[in-house]
């Protein structure tokens, strides 16, 4: 798993808190700033989880063209 997947999960895992923290208090700024972070969270797991994808089709067609 990449550092930037490794980031994203932790970005979410607090974007979650933050929302319920939110939730529970009545604090709509709290919640949607929770919800942002989440989502953004998400994204940056996704672009770690395309490069990783991107790498291993690079290294793949590489490998091929030297046999």
């Amino acid at each position: 798993m990449r550092q930037q997947e490794v980031r994203g999960k932790v970005k979410q895992a607090k974007g979650k808190v933050k929302e319920a923290v939110g939730i529970l208090s009545g604090n709509k700024k709290m919640e949607r700033e929770g919800s942002v972070q989440r989502s953004e969270g998400a994204i940056q797991e996704g672009l770690g989880k395309a490069r990783t994808a991107v790498g291993k089709a690079l290294k793949n067609l590489g490998n091929a063209i030297s046999k």
